[in-house]
């Protein structure tokens, strides 16, 4: 059965460190949303849901392949979580959920005021823009994963002891 991840979480939080590094460990298909939104922007077509709506496409067609896809995004609100549990229900993926989130406030900031874009023309959030992020509530059980004060190595690790325990709950190899 193919897996897909799916994180979640507010910008500097660690979502593309963390899902990266899942990704290599995995050696899975890796699909970024800032990518594919810096790409449209770019091309000068408007982003709104259609980055979702092409991540999810592409998630489909490695799904079909019988590959782990991690896909690496804010997931922001239900639309968007419900987008990927549709994928995985209809090409039969065991779907894991992974929120990030950063409990130090202080450090938080320091991220997303320090960081450096990666993908050329994309335009870091500024701090005021991170906090005010509609940023809806879980309605489903996830792993959660604070990167305040913890390493990257350790949380990976917990990421994937509970990709494990997961493929075991549900009879999977």
């Amino acid at each position: 059965m193919p897996l897909l991840v799916v994180f979640g979480g507010l910008p500097a939080t660690g979502k593309t460190t963390l899902s990266r590094e899942l990704a290599r460990r995995l050696s899975a298909s890796y699909i970024r949303i800032d990518t594919i939104e810096q790409t449209l922007k770019a091309a000068g077509l408007a982003v709104g849901a259609t980055g979702y709506t092409i991540a999810n496409a592409l998630a489909a067609e490695n799904l079909k392949l019988d590959r782990t896809v991690i896909a690496d995004c804010v997931n922001p609100v239900l639309a968007s979580r419900q987008g990927w549990r549709e994928t995985a229900q209809r090409y039969q993926a065991r779907l894991v959920e992974i929120e990030i989130v950063c409990s130090d406030l202080a450090e938080h900031r320091r991220r997303v005021e320090s960081r450096i874009a990666d993908i050329e023309g994309l335009i870091q959030p500024k701090w005021q823009e991170v906090m005010d992020h509609d940023y809806e509530p879980w309605d489903r059980d996830r792993l959660v994963l604070d990167t305040a004060g913890k390493s990257i190595g350790d949380l990976v690790d917990l990421a994937e002891a509970y990709l494990r325990r997961c493929s075991a709950a549900t009879g999977a190899t």
